[in-house]
Parts: C-alpha cells; sequence; structure tokens
C-alpha cells in the first residue's frame, strides 16, 4: 500500500469518527493494531519515555529527543503494520513555517498518513503567535502540494491547557484550517457541553484526547457528541510505567507475582508478532522530488 493510499484512507475515517490509540514502539503498536483499531497514532511521550528521556518541554534541548530519535522510533511503528499512522510530530521541530514544511515533507518521506503540528513552542511559555502559528501550517501545506503530496494535517492548539479558553481554541483552529489544516486537535476539553461547542464553532473535523487529566471521559460519548477522533496520547504509555512500577513495589514489598495474572503469555506474544509480519507489507513511501 501506498503512502498515499493510506493517507487518503485516514482522511476518509474523520468523516464518521473513529478511536485512535497511540503507539510508542513496534510491539505497542502491534498489539494495538490487533485489537481491531482502524488508525494508529504516534505519543512523543511514550517515545520520550521509552528513552529514559523528558517529554517535549525540557529547558535544556539536549535532554529532549532529537528530531532523529523522533522520526526513528515512528518510522519503526509505520513500518510494523498496515493500519494508517498518524505521526505526534510535536511543534514540527522548528519554529520557522520552513521548518515545519520540511518536517512535513519529511512525514510523507517515513509513509505517515497525517501528523500533528502544535503551537505550542517546545522552549518558550505561551503559544506561538496566531498569524506566524497559521503561517507554519500554510508552510507545510504549500510545501506538499509543490510536491503533490497527501497529508492529513491534524493542527493542534493548546489554548485550553493554557487557560485562553474554549473562545480561543476556537478562534485559533479556525485560522489554522483556513491556512491549509485538515483537522484541528484541541487536548483539555473533555466535558461533553464544552465539547459540542467546539464541534458546532469549529469549522472541520475535532480531535480529542482522552487519558491526559486520569480517566474522566468516555471515547463513545466523545464521537456521539461529535468529535471526529479520539486519541489517547501518551495514556498508555504511562499507564504501562505506572503498571511496571507498582508491580516492582509490590514485588519488592511482599515477594508476590500476582501481576502476572494480566500478562500476554509468550506464545501469545510470539503467534501475534509471527501473524502482523507475515502478512504485512512495508509502505512505500512517497518519494519527495
Amino acid at each position: 500500500m501506498t503512502q498515499r493510499q493510506r493517507a487518503q484512507d485516514f482522511k476518509a475515517l474523520h468523516q464518521t469518527g473513529f478511536i485512535m490509540p497511540n503507539a510508542w514502539d513496534p510491539g505497542s503498536a502491534l498489539v494495538l493494531a490487533d485489537i481491531g483499531f482502524l488508525a494508529l497514532g504516534t505519543t512523543s511521550a511514550g517515545i520520550a519515555f521509552s528513552l529514559g528521556k523528558q517529554d517535549y518541554m525540557v529547558s535544556d534541548p539536549r535532554l529532549s529527543v532529537s528530531r532523529d530519535e523522533m522520526f526513528a522510533a515512528v518510522a519503526g511503528i509505520v513500518d510494523c503494520t498496515e493500519l494508517p499512522v498518524n505521526g505526534d510530530l510535536e511543534a514540527g521541530f522548528g519554529d520557522s513555517p520552513q521548518a515545519v514544511a520540511d518536517t512535513a515533507l519529511a512525514a510523507v518521506a517515513l509513509g505517515l498518513a497525517g501528523c500533528n503540528i502544535e503551537d505550542k513552542p517546545a522552549l518558550r511559555d505561551g503559544l506561538y503567535e496566531v498569524d506566524l502559528a497559521a503561517e507554519r501550517i500554510a508552510a507545510a501545506r504549500q510545501a506538499l502540494a509543490a510536491q503533490g503530496a497527501d497529508l492529513f494535517i491534524n493542527a493542534r492548539t493548546d489554548a485550553v491547557l493554557l487557560g485562553e479558553g474554549p473562545g480561543a481554541a476556537i478562534a485559533r483552529a479556525n485560522r489554522y484550517l483556513a491556512a491549509g489544516a485538515d483537522g484541528v486537535f484541541v487536548p483539555g476539553v473533555i466535558e461533553l457541553e464544552a465539547v459540542r461547542r467546539l464541534v458546532g464553532e469549529i469549522n472541520g473535523p475535532l480531535n480529542v484526547v482522552l487519558g491526559l487529566s486520569g480517566p474522566a471521559g468516555n471515547a463513545h460519548d466523545l464521537l456521539a457528541a461529535g468529535v471526529k477522533r479520539v486519541s489517547l496520547g501518551g495514556a498508555f504509555a504511562r499507564s504501562a510505567l505506572g503498571f511496571l512500577r507498582q508491580s516492582a513495589v509490590t514485588l519488592r514489598d511482599t515477594g508476590g507475582a500476582d501481576f502476572t495474572r494480566n500478562e500476554i503469555s509468550g506464545p501469545d506474544l510470539n503467534a501475534l508478532f509471527a501473524r502482523a509480519r507475515s502478512t504485512s507489507q512495508s509502505v512505500e513511501p512517497f518519494r519527495v522530488r
């Protein structure tokens, strides 16, 4: 399957609505794909944690996940499954519109069907000024168009997370859609009344995230309210590490290994991975000219 086909299939999912769990390595991706989801996302947080690094807002850039490290991890996920994959590409690995354009083209070359680009700089407080944020989206779209490439751009705004409120998020979302985004992602909104307002006032598909602030919310209810994509961000990765830590504490304190009741057996994992690897075909990437 070509990258373009995956991008088109992924875009079509946003017509009806879907749940998109987020993987951090090929193993987690294959387990999630085996459940029957229609698409997968990557999680920059989960990838960072799997590398023993901090997530995104790192004061010292030497301690953060580099663009090359992130792309290597994302490529491993894309290559292990035939499902469309959306890449969490943070703020595009650069402030300038050109940097975001370059990242979008690199995403296509990796075989991604879509990507998130956010309006929160990694190393500064606050959001990008709205005109610059829109220019960054426009530059990515123009670069893709110039190459004849297809990629679902999901423009993320952190306006709600930073306390600017839903009105600011709606205004930014519509600017980004007008600039060339295919959909918008507004983390921090989970209550159905607020979600319905966003659905009604945003001029494109809305993505919200479960698990950012604990167990609140229900994916099926969010889809019924008009959300087109429900993602999990780093929730599965954090939960897996939480389970590991709590199980290790129990082992240390009691000597017990009851946590193994929840494991997937070695033979079952071997069979799952063998089945997936025997049927999957590496995505044929788009060749950037």
